[in-house]
C-alpha cells in the first residue's frame, strides 16, 4: 500500500489496495461479521416474532411486519448516509474505525430498549435504533474491504463475510433459544447487545484504519454532499445492474427466510417449530460455508465472477419452487441446504463483483452505502408483499413461487454487467 501511494501521490486512505490482507484481518473482519449478522438475525427470526405474540397475539404477523418495515426504513437511511460521512471523516483514528464502534453502541442500545418494551411503539422505536447501527456498522465494515483487499482476494474475502452472516444467524438462533429458556425475551435481547460490542471493539482495536487527509476530504455544500447520496444509472450502467441484481437475490431471499417460523407453525404444522428452525438453519448454515468457500476459491483463481451469480440464482430458485409443491418437513429439509449453497455461491462472488463497479475511490463507503440499501430495502418491501400474498395470493406456496421469481430475475439482470466478466 505504501508503495503505491508513493509511486502515486494518492493517500493511503484513497489508493486502490494491492497488498494481500493477512488471516488475522481476515479473521477479525470475520468476527465482526458475525456480531453483527447475529444482531440483525437472532431478533428477526426468534426474538421479534416471539415478542409480537406476545404482544398483540391475533394480529402478530401484522405487528412483525409493522416493526421490521420501520426498522428497514431506518437502515435505508443509515446506511448510506453514515458511509457518506465515514467517507469524509478526517479523525487520528481513522475513516471507518469511530462509525463501527458508534453504530455498535447505538444498536446495543437498541437491543436493550427492546428488551423492556412494553408495546409495539417502543419495540418499533428499539428496532429502529438497532437497524441503525448495525446499518452504520455494516457500510464501515464492507468498505473496509474495498479499503484494504486487492481485487485478486475479493471472492476469499466475499466468501469469508457470507459464511459470517450465515454464522451469526445459525449462532443468533442458537444463543437466543438458550437465553429464552434461560430468562425469556431480556436476556436474549442483551446477549445480542453484548456480542456485537464485542465484535465490533476485537475489530477497531486490533485492525489498522488510515487516516484521511484533511486536503483530500470532498469538498461541497451540503445540499451537492447530499446529491451525491444518488449514483447515476446512466454515467454508471454497472453499478445500477449490479445493485439490481443485489437487489432480487436479497429480496427473494426475504421471501424465502423471513417468516419461517411462521411458516413451521402454520403450514408445514411441525410439533416444535423453534427446534425444527434450528434444524433448518444448521443445513442451510452447512451448506453455504460449502458454497461459499468453493466459489470464493475458484472465482479469484479465474477472475469471473457472473457465471457464479447465474448458478446461485437457479439454484435458489430450485429451492424455492420444492416448497411451492410441498410444504411437508422432509421438503423444507430438502429446500434448506439448496437454499444455503445457493445463498453462499452468490454471497463470496457479491462483494467482489460489487466493489469492481464502484464509482469512485473518495466516495467508497457512500456508494457501498447504497448497495446495502439493497439488503435493506427488500426488508421493507418484503413484509408489505408477504402480507398482501399470504392473505390474498395463495398462502405460502405463493410466497416461494415469489421467491423463485426474484432470484432468477437477478440472474437476468446480472448479465447486463459489462466491466466485469
Amino acid at each position: 500500500m505504501s508503495e503505491t501511494t508513493a509511486a502515486t501521490g494518492v493517500p493511503e486512505a484513497l489508493a486502490e489496495p494491492v497488498t494481500r490482507v493477512r488471516p488475522g484481518w481476515m479473521s477479525l473482519l470475520f468476527f465482526a461479521n458475525i456480531a453483527l449478522w447475529l444482531g440483525v438475525y437472532a431478533p428477526i427470526q426468534v426474538l421479534l416474532p416471539q415478542q409480537a405474540e406476545l404482544l398483540d397475539a391475533a394480529n402478530k404477523e401484522t405487528v412483525f411486519g409493522i416493526v421490521t418495515g420501520t426498522g428497514a426504513l431506518m437502515a435505508l437511511i443509515a446506511n448510506p448516509a453514515i458511509g457518506l460521512l465515514s467517507d469524509r471523516t478526517c479523525s487520528r483514528f481513522g475513516r471507518r474505525h469511530p462509525w463501527t464502534v458508534t453504530g455498535a453502541v447505538i444498536a446495543a442500545a437498541g437491543l436493550l430498549v427492546l428488551a423492556v418494551a412494553p408495546d409495539v411503539v417502543v419495540m418499533t422505536i428499539g428496532w429502529c435504533l438497532v437497524q441503525a447501527g448495525l446499518n452504520g456498522m455494516l457500510a464501515t465494515l464492507m468498505s473496509g474491504i474495498a479499503d484494504r483487499v486487492p481485487v485478486g482476494q475479493r471472492a476469499q474475502v466475499g466468501g469469508l463475510v457470507g459464511i459470517a452472516q450465515m454464522l451469526g444467524t445459525v449462532l443468533g438462533a442458537v444463543v437466543v433459544v438458550v437465553m429464552l429458556d434461560l430468562a425469556g425475551l431480556p436476556l436474549g435481547y442483551a446477549a445480542c447487545a453484548v456480542i456485537v460490542l464485542a465484535g465490533a471493539a476485537a475489530f477497531v482495536l486490533r485492525t489498522p484504519d488510515a487516516r484521511l487527509p484533511p486536503t483530500h476530504r470532498p469538498s461541497g455544500e451540503l445540499r451537492q454532499i447530499l446529491a451525491t447520496l444518488r449514483v447515476s444509472p446512466r454515467r454508471h450502467p454497472d453499478f445500477a445492474w449490479a445493485w439490481a441484481c443485489h437487489f432480487m437475490i436479497n429480496l427473494g431471499n426475504a421471501f424465502g427466510t423471513l417468516y419461517l417460523l411462521f411458516f413451521l407453525k402454520d403450514a408445514v404444522h411441525y410439533p416444535d417449530p423453534d427446534s425444527g428452525l434450528l434444524i433448518m438453519m444448521g443445513l442451510y448454515g452447512a451448506a453455504l460455508v460449502a458454497g461459499a468457500l468453493f466459489a470464493g476459491h475458484f472465482s479469484d483463481r479465474s477472475g469471473r465472477r457472473k457465471p457464479y451469480v447465474l448458478v446461485s440464482s437457479v439454484v435458489m430458485a430450485a429451492a424455492a419452487l420444492l416448497l411451492v409443491l410441498w410444504q411437508t418437513w422432509p421438503v423444507a429439509l430438502i429446500a434448506s441446504p439448496l437454499l444455503g449453497v445457493g445463498f453462499g455461491v452468490y454471497m463470496a462472488v457479491a462483494l467482489a463483483l460489487l466493489t469492481q463497479v464502484l464509482p469512485a475511490a473518495q466516495d467508497r463507503a457512500k456508494d457501498l452505502g447504497v448497495v446495502n440499501i439493497a439488503n435493506s430495502l427488500p426488508q421493507v418491501v418484503a413484509p408489505l408483499l408477504t402480507t398482501l400474498i399470504l392473505e390474498w395470493l395463495g398462502g405460502y406456496p405463493a410466497l416461494f413461487a415469489a421467491s423463485a421469481v426474484a432470484t432468477l430475475l437477478a440472474g437476468a439482470l446480472v448479465t447486463r454487467v459489462r466491466a466485469v466478466r
